[in-house]
C-alpha cells in the first residue's frame, strides 16, 4: 500500500505541475490527500521512516512556498554562483535578446502551448494584385534565367536581367506605393524569392538583398522624412542599387568587436564646412557591394573633442554613403563557394560624410545596433526560409523525377525501398520546411517580428 501511495503522490504532483499551481497551494493538496488517505487507513500500517521522510520534506517544502525565504536560501545564491560562472552579456547581446517580438513561438517554450491559439492564426495569402506579379513579371524574368549561362559563361546577370528587375520594381517589394514602391506582403516577397530561387540563385539573392536588413527597410522605421523622400523613389526605381555593410575580416558580425570608428568633426561638404564624421572602414562579404551606389554602413561613434557633448563613446552608427563619395572603395568582388552573385569588400579611409548621412539624422547616432536588431527579424524571416524551401523543392522534384524515369531491371528505382525512404524524408523534410516558412510569414503579416523564429 505505501507503493500505491508514494504512486498517487507523484501522479498527483505531476498533475499540479503540469497545470502550474503555486508551490503553497500544492504543499496543502498534497498535505490534505495524505490526510485522507491515512484516515481512512488506506495506507496502513506506515512505517516510521516513511513518515518522518514525508514530515521533512512537506516542511521544506513549505518552507519554500515563501518566496523571500526561498530566494535568500536558494535563488541568490545560485544566482551569485552563475554570475561567477558564466561570462557578462555585453550591451550589444542585450539588445540583439531584446529585439524583435515574442510571438506564439513563446509558449513552445513555456511547456504549455495553447494549440487552439496557434490554429485560429490566419493564414498567409496573396492578394489579387500581388497574383497578378507572381504570375506575370516573375514568370517572365524565370523564362529569362538560363542557369548554366549565368553561372558558367556569364558569371553575372546579363545586362537586360538588371534592366527587367528595374523596370518592373523588383528591388521595391517593401517601400510604400507613396514612395513609388510596390509595397507587397511578407507572403508575396517569399513568393517571389522563393520562385526565382528555384530558377536561379543569383537573380533570387540580387532581388532578395534591397528587400531585407538593407537602406530601405532602415530608412521605413527610422530615416528622417527628407530622407525617405529622397532616397526612397529612386531606391524603388532602381537608380539607386543598394548594399549594407556590417561583416568585417576580423569581428565578423560581432558589433562588440567591430573596429570600424567614425570620429565627430568638422569637414567640408559641397564647399561649406559642416558637423559631420570622419569615417574609417574595412567590410568585407558585403553582398551587392560591386555594383551598390548606395553603400550602408554600420560604425561605432566617438566625440574625443566634446562637439556633441560630454560622451566620448556615442556608439555603433549607421549611415547612407554615396560610393562615388572620395575615398570609398570598392575592392575585388568575392565569388564564395562559386557563386556569382555579386559580392566584395568596401573600404574607406578618413572618408567625410555630414551629419544629414546619418539614418534618422543626428539624433539617431548610437542607436544604429538597435535598428539594426530591431529590423533584422522581418527581413531574415522572410529571405532566408524563401532560399532553403525553394532548395528543397527542386530537391524534392528533381530526384523524384529522377527516381521516375531512372530504370533497374526493368523497373524504376523509385519502387525499390532503398530509393523510397529516402525520397520520403526528402519530401517529408520539404514539407515540413515550408510549412514553418508559411507559419513565420503569417506572424509577419500581422504585424510580428518574431527574432527566435527568425
Amino acid at each position: 500500500m505505501t507503493i500505491l501511495f508514494l504512486l498517487a503522490l507523484l501522479v498527483t504532483l505531476m498533475l499540479l505541475s503540469y497545470n502550474r499551481v503555486p508551490l503553497v497551494l500544492t504543499v496543502i493538496i498534497l498535505a490534505i490527500i495524505t490526510a485522507l488517505l491515512t484516515n481512512f487507513r488506506l495506507v496502513y500500517p506506515t512505517p516510521t521512516w516513511f513518515r518522518w521522510s514525508f514530515g521533512i520534506v512537506m516542511i521544506t517544502l513549505a518552507g519554500f512556498s515563501i518566496k523571500p525565504l526561498r530566494r535568500l536560501l536558494i535563488s541568490d545564491r545560485l544566482f551569485g554562483l552563475f554570475r561567477k560562472v558564466l561570462p557578462r552579456i555585453s550591451d550589444t547581446e542585450r539588445e540583439a535578446l531584446d529585439a524583435g517580438t515574442v510571438w506564439w513561438d513563446g509558449e513552445l517554450f513555456s511547456g504549455r502551448p495553447r494549440w487552439r491559439r496557434l490554429l485560429k492564426t490566419p493564414q498567409a495569402t496573396l492578394s489579387e494584385r500581388e497574383q497578378a506579379f507572381l504570375d506575370g513579371p516573375v514568370d517572365e524574368l524565370c523564362r529569362m534565367l538560363n542557369d548554366w549561362e549565368i553561372c558558367d559563361h556569364h558569371r553575372t546577370l546579363p545586362e537586360p536581367v538588371w534592366a527587367f528587375l528595374r523596370k518592373h520594381r523588383f528591388f521595391s517589394m517593401i517601400i510604400p506605393e507613396s514612395y513609388g514602391g510596390l509595397e507587397f506582403s511578407a507572403m508575396a516577397n517569399s513568393a517571389v524569392v522563393m520562385k526565382l530561387a528555384s530558377r536561379n540563385l543569383t537573380a533570387a539573392v540580387t532581388v532578395m538583398v534591397p528587400n531585407s536588413l538593407g537602406p530601405a527597410e532602415l530608412l521605413l522605421h527610422y530615416g528622417t522624412e527628407e530622407q525617405k523622400t529622397h532616397l526612397l523613389p529612386r531606391l524603388a526605381s532602381g537608380a539607386e542599387i543598394p548594399c549594407f555593410a556590417l561583416t568585417g575580416p576580423s569581428a565578423g558580425s560581432d558589433a562588440a568587436a567591430m573596429p570600424d570608428t567614425g570620429v565627430v568633426c568638422m569637414g567640408e561638404h559641397e564647399g561649406k564646412e559642416v558637423l559631420g564624421l570622419r569615417v574609417t572602414w574595412n567590410k568585407r562579404y558585403i553582398t551587392l557591394a560591386p555594383v551598390a551606389t548606395l553603400l550602408g554602413l554600420a560604425f561605432k561613434v566617438r566625440d574625443p573633442d566634446g562637439l556633441l557633448g560630454d560622451q566620448v563613446d556615442l556608439g555603433i552608427t549607421c549611415a547612407l554613403i554615396p560610393t562615388d563619395t572620395p575615398g570609398v572603395e570598392i575592392g575585388n568582388r568575392h565569388m564564395p563557394v562559386g557563386a556569382v552573385f555579386m559580392n566584395g569588400p568596401t573600404r574607406g579611409e578618413d572618408v567625410f560624410i555630414p551629419m544629414d548621412w546619418v539614418i534618422g539624422g543626428q539624433e539617431r547616432i548610437g542607436q544604429g545596433w538597435r535598428m539594426l536588431m530591431q529590423s533584422l527579424a522581418a527581413g531574415r524571416a522572410i529571405s532566408l526560409p524563401a532560399l532553403g524551401v525553394a532548395g528543397g523543392k527542386m530537391a524534392s522534384l528533381l530526384t523524384g523525377a529522377y527516381a521516375r524515369i531512372r530504370k533497374q531491371f526493368g523497373i524504376p528505382i523509385g519502387y525499390f525501398e532503398g530509393i523510397e525512404e529516402p525520397l520520403a524524408r526528402i519530401g517529408g523534410r520539404t514539407y515540413r520546411m515550408d510549412a514553418a516558412r508559411l507559419l513565420t510569414l503569417a506572424a509577419l503579416d500581422q504585424g510580428e517580428k518574431p527574432a527566435v523564429l527568425s
